[in-house]
Order: C-alpha cells, then sequence, then structure tokens
C-alpha cells in the first residue's frame, strides 16, 4: 500500500484549528498526577482516526486515548500522540505536537511532528531523508559531550525516578555546555533532528511519544537507542537514549 505523505500533512495541519480553539483547552481533566488529558487531545484524535480510517481502512490505530490491547504487530499501525506536551499546552507554553507515524514490518516508515504555535512540521519518510517545512534536516556536528546542549526528559508521572535522574542530569549538566527541558519528547527528538540540540533522553516513554520522532532523527542522520544501546521497539514502552550520534556512546557513560 503506497501511503501519500503530503496528503497525511494536510490532515495534520487541519488539526490546528482544534489545538488552538481555547475553549477546548479549558476542558480538562486528569489522568493521573500530572497526567491531563483536554478536549484538544480527544478532539484531534477523534478527527484524525476518522479521517486516516476513511483513507486506509486496513491500517490498525494506536492512539494515546485509547486502548490497545487488540493491536497486531505484524500489520500496518498508526501511531498518534494528538498532543504531546498536554501540560504546555494547559500553560499556554507553545510546546507542543502533534506526532504521528506510520508502523510497518517492524520499524517505523513515515512519521509526522506538528507543531501549530511555531508553524513547524518536521517530517520523514524511511530512506528519504528528513525534513522541517519541506527543507531536509540534519543533526549537528558536535562530537563530544562538551560541545554540546541536551535535552531531558523528567519522567513527570513518575516522581520516584527523580532523585537518580537528578543526580545524572546534574553530572550531564556540569560536563555540557548546557542542558534544556521541553516537556515534548516529540520536539525533543525534532530538535537533534535539525541540530538544535545535540542528544535527548527520558526514560519509559510510551509509543506515541517517540515513534515518529524516531524516525525522523534516524533520517537526519541521528540515533535512538534505549539506555543500554538496545534498539527501541516503536510498539513498547522504552528508555530512549538519542543523539546526533557522535557523542551517543558518551552519554551512555553517565547512566552506568
Amino acid at each position: 500500500m503506497c501511503i501519500d505523505i503530503n496528503l497525511l500533512k494536510e490532515l495534520v495541519y487541519r488539526t490546528k484549528d482544534i489545538i488552538t480553539d481555547k475553549m477546548l483547552i479549558k476542558s480538562v481533566n486528569e489522568k493521573g498526577f500530572a497526567d491531563f488529558v483536554t478536549a484538544v487531545d480527544t478532539g484531534v484524535q477523534n478527527m484524525l482516526e476518522h479521517e486516516l480510517a476513511a483513507l486506509y481502512p486496513d491500517i490498525q490505530f494506536m492512539g494515546e486515548e485509547g486502548e490497545h490491547h487488540k493491536i497486531d504487530p505484524s500489520g500496518k499501525v498508526w501511531i498518534l500522540d494528538p498532543i504531546d506536551g498536554t501540560t504546555n499546552l494547559i500553560y499556554d507554553y507553545k510546546m507542543s505536537a502533534v506526532s504521528l507515524a506510520l508502523y510497518a514490518g517492524g520499524d517505523i516508515i513515515a512519521g509526522i511532528v506538528y507543531n501549530p504555535f511555531t508553524n513547524e512540521m518536521f517530517t520523514a519518510e524511511k530512506g528519504k531523508g528528513a525534513y522541517l517545512n519541506g527543507e531536509r534536516i540534519h543533526v549537528s556536528s558536535a562530537d563530544t559531550i562538551s560541545k554540546s546542549m541536551i535535552s531531558i526528559g523528567t519522567s513527570p508521572y513518575e516522581k520516584e525516578r527523580a532523585d537518580r535522574n537528578f543526580d545524572i542530569f546534574k553530572n550531564i549538566f556540569k560536563a555540557s555546555l548546557d542542558i534544556r527541558r521541553s516537556g515534548s519528547a516529540a520536539l525533543d527528538l525534532c530538535y537533534v533532528a535539525s541540530g538544535r540540540t545535540d542528544g535527548y533522553m527520558e526514560q519509559n516513554l510510551k509509543p506515541w511519544d517517540f515513534a515518529a520522532g524516531m524516525l525522523i532523527l534516524s533520517e537526519a542522520g541521528g540515533m535512538i537507542t534505549d539506555y543500554n544501546t538496545n534498539p527501541v521497539n516503536p510498539l513498547k514502552n522504552s528508555d530512549v537514549l538519542a543523539s546526533n550520534g557522535l557523542i551517543h556512546q558518551e552519554l551512555t557513560e553517565f547512566w552506568k
């Protein structure tokens, strides 16, 4: 089955009207501590699930706001985070993104990450490179941590990880140029892909957090593994270590 990436881009662009609807943003429910869902999340997911089913009825759907136990990994699967950075959205922080990926044959073959607040859309198809608003992107050339800016994720739903995480973040901060924290894993991966940062790490991410970004990063010349340098399974939760490739091994040393 041939996927039209331009058609997918147009679909994702259409989510902007939902995402910027202030009344929908104000409709908030709490799924867990520091874990929110708004009417924007459900609105975007419902719209994209409906449109994708109409265009590609044979492709399965995995969205953050739904059940996933019936997914057959031998088939094709859409993987969607309707809003990656929901807390950012609630606080009008403008670092929230739609993340849509297509999984097939054990890998991600297409990915889109769209931030409507900056009008930036990152895209990739397997083997065809990575792009930002149609322009080719590539990872940075920083070859040591001392020349690098590293993005971190704090695993906000799992505060029990904080002591070890922040000890390691302190060491990375001392060894690097600086650290950053955006609140969106999808955008963090795309920022490494476009050379805005040199590395990124976060524990226990969900598939919809990283599926699109992992392809965009790989197609931009970067590297993504778990903390032990094992391949990341895009259908399962995973610790994620991402980099320009040149500093990857050095980053892993902080977790040993």
